[in-house]
């Protein structure tokens, strides 16, 4: 007996003891769990959260990007003037690149004058001969600048524009699918938002040329319909202050452009001596000074535009061969303007002046010669997609003045005429268009003699804007 009641003792205490410890263990199981499920609860809210951001962030985008679709869109219809940045260079800076391929298939009766395809403007004077072929050097693109920080409220940007007119690489075989790079454009430019005041520096259109109002074409954009015969204005170096007249207000919008451009002529040291600045429009630095009223509204666009400059045709050294006379004074007038009716757009200017060879004026003659020409363009959009066109301009330097300036500058060509009829189709960044052109060139050859020579190119164009 007395060895059986410790172990019956001990089994009780170890019940006993077991029976104790249970709910301690249950508790412990109880907390862990609590612990996981707290853990889990967190983690859901967590996830929460996260999906709760994710769906706002959805909610809110098509707001943000919104309006940079819609100035998108307007951009690409006022391209190039303010198109949407790509990348950026120096800090703040956006830079922008834009421009289109230009491919044109044309068959020509002639030879022309500046070149043949899509420089061609009007016959060379008894040219015989006719001739075909596909040109791509309408090709061109441009880089523009903008956010650069100047002093005060005025603000910076730029354009570098290039297109492939800068002739071919060589004379072999294959030079003429090589066509050389040529800079068309490079200015910088000043700008004041408040006062609506900008100055623009560099490389850049005269005032003469019409920007505003150039005429439609497909396959003659960098020497368009006209250029040289009815159309003139060349790109200088220079300065023009554009201000704004009645900046801010509502209605038409007034602009006064003020420029000053290198001077500029045809000798009279010869072509090499052209090269080196050595023309008689740059002796004692005489620069061609223009002014140009602007006005435009929603749907229609006026300006008027004076040129001035003088030549001094003894040379840099002042003892080169006076031709006629020692100085020729450039003295030009352009009136223009557009106007868009509904479906129909309308185009057209008229100049006069003389000693305007140095603005493609006189049908590129140099010389005291008086001219008259100008041009006009009806179009009409049939659909959103399809237009057509109508085309007619004049160039008429004085036969006197150009009689007498044979052999010194003119090269006997007295008036011409040339006309174009087109038909495009534009969808998105596409264009397709056939185009004809007719000119018909009055010359002489002795002062004497009167010889006509015309001549005809069609073109079918393709082109896609970037």
């Amino acid at each position: 007996m007395t060895t059986r009641f410790p172990n019956r003792y001990t089994a009780l205490a170890l019940s006993m003891a077991c029976a104790l410890l249970l709910p301690l263990a249950a508790h412990a199981q109880s907390d862990a769990r609590e612990q996981q499920l707290e853990q889990r609860v967190a983690q859901l809210e967590q996830q929460l959260n996260e999906l709760k951001a994710m769906i706002q962030a959805q909610k809110t985008a098509p707001a943000q990007t919104a309006p940079a679709a819609a100035a998108s869109a307007q951009n690409v219809a006022a391209a190039p003037a303010s198109a949407m940045p790509t990348f950026t260079s120096a800090p703040g800076v956006s830079v922008a690149l834009h421009g289109f391929i230009s491919a044109t298939a044309f068959d020509q009766s002639k030879s022309f004058v500046y070149g043949n395809g899509q420089n061609a403007e009007y016959p060379v004077a008894g040219s015989n001969g006719s001739l075909s072929g596909v040109d791509v050097r309408n090709t061109r693109f441009w880089l523009d600048f903008s956010g650069a920080k100047f002093a005060g409220d005025w603000v910076g940007g730029g354009r570098i524009e290039m297109d492939f007119f800068g002739g071919y690489n060589g004379t072999g075989a294959y030079a003429q699918q090589q066509p050389i790079p040529r800079l068309r454009q490079a200015y910088m430019d000043l700008s004041n938002p408040d006062t609506g005041s900008t100055i623009r520096i560099g490389q850049q259109w005269d005032l003469m040329f019409p920007l505003d109002d150039v005429s439609t074409s497909l396959s003659h954009i960098a020497f368009p319909l006209g250029f040289g015969t009815g159309m003139i204005g060349w790109r200088f170096p220079g300065v023009v202050w554009m201000q704004d007249l009645n900046h801010g207000s509502s209605g038409p919008k007034w602009r006064l452009d003020l420029g000053a451009f290198e001077g500029s002529w045809n000798g009279p040291d010869g072509a090499v001596n052209n090269t080196n600045y050595l023309t008689a429009g740059n002796v004692g630095f005489r620069p061609q000074l223009e002014a140009r009223l602007h006005v435009q509204d929603q749907d229609w666009l006026a300006y008027v535009v004076a040129h001035y400059s003088e030549i001094d045709l003894r040379g840099v050294g002042g003892t080169a061969a006076t031709p006629v006379q020692s100085t020729v004074k450039s003295v030009g007038y352009e009136v223009s303007g557009q106007w868009k009716p509904g479906p129909w757009v309308f185009k057209g200017l008229v100049y006069t002046g003389k000693g305007l060879g140095e603005i493609f004026g006189d049908m590129s003659q140099f010389g005291d010669i008086k001219d008259t020409g100008g041009y006009v363009q009806a179009g009409y959009n049939f659909t959103q997609h399809w237009s057509a066109n109508a085309f007619y301009s004049m160039s008429k330097p004085n036969t006197d003045d150009v009689i007498r300036w044979m052999g010194n500058g003119a090269t006997g060509l007295l008036r011409n005429r040339q006309s174009a009829l087109s038909l495009q189709y534009a969808a998105g960044a596409y264009e397709l268009g056939v185009e004809w052109i007719y000119d018909k060139l009055d010359t002489t050859s002795n002062g004497v003699d009167r010889k006509t020579t015309s001549g005809n190119q069609l073109s079918v164009s393709a082109l896609y804007h970037f």
